[in-house]
């Protein structure tokens, strides 16, 4: 970056109307993980899966796996008050199967074992997505990798491990379906979040490339921060880089 004020102009270019904030009120940054810290191409990575998902040996049924699993999901995606996201799916998977959980299990921790790593297809670190993360890290600030809860843990690991996030501290929150009980947008995903880190949503800001799926932190009372320029028409509070974000928590 140039001057102190060529820093804090980037950073507010897209809603002045928010001063810096001390860094007493911001106490946590939730940052996505597909697009944001991991540099992804996350269509052509759902499609890697969904082919992957049609490779899986299923013996003793001969039912379409891949449709089972888009219901499993679509049913995860809406509201279900106090029931977690991997409660929802597997309810409605084994309705469409007739087979329980447990038999289901060992088939998919071995493709998350075996199979799921080959999809990486040049993920990695985004720019600057560890500077701004190990700067919040600095800061003292809580940190949360809140990647939408629609993949088991499992899944998530590798692709923390893809983005350079292997080892995490056991006090950064990772949100996957076994433990969360809503989906991006839905603002009670949000607000659980900051439940569980027990910082009021007004003190978190969320960090994200898709305001479709991020922007749903607002209507939870978080401050927002979009990486893409070209999304500026979106409600965001901020849109820069993540360089520019590990600037803005340096100097607020």
């Amino acid at each position: 970056m140039g001057s102190d004020g060529a820093a804090h102009e980037a950073c507010y270019h897209v809603a002045a109307r928010h001063p810096c904030r001390k860094a007493s009120e911001m106490r946590a940054i939730l940052f996505d993980l597909d697009g944001t810290l991991l540099d992804l191409d996350t269509a052509a990575f759902m499609r890697r899966y969904f082919q992957a998902i049609r490779r899986i040996e299923t013996p003793g049924w001969d039912g379409n796996l891949l449709d089972a699993v888009a219901i499993g999901t679509e049913e995860m995606l809406g509201r279900h008050p106090g029931r977690t996201n991997a409660d929802v799916f597997w309810q409605r998977f084994e309705d469409i199967t007739g087979r329980p959980q447990h038999e289901w299990l060992p088939v998919f921790e071995e493709f998350y074992r075996s199979g799921f790593p080959g999809l990486r297809e040049g993920a990695g670190p985004n720019e600057g997505a560890l500077r701004a993360f190990n700067t919040a890290r600095e800061r003292g600030l809580s940190v949360v990798v809140a990647t939408n809860p629609m993949f088991p843990r499992a899944a998530v690991d590798h692709r923390l491990a893809w983005a350079g996030l292997s080892e995490l501290p056991d006090d950064v929150l990772v949100t996957s379906y076994e433990t969360s009980t809503a989906c991006k947008p839905w603002p009670e995903y949000f607000s659980e979040v900051a439940r569980r880190i027990g910082v009021p949503p007004s003190d978190c800001l969320m960090v994200g490339d898709d305001p479709s799926m991020d922007l749903g932190s607002r209507d939870a009372g978080m401050k927002a921060w979009l990486l893409d320029e070209a999304r500026a028409g979106w409600a965001a509070d901020y849109v820069g880089s993540l360089d520019e974000l590990a600037d803005f928590i340096k100097r607020c």
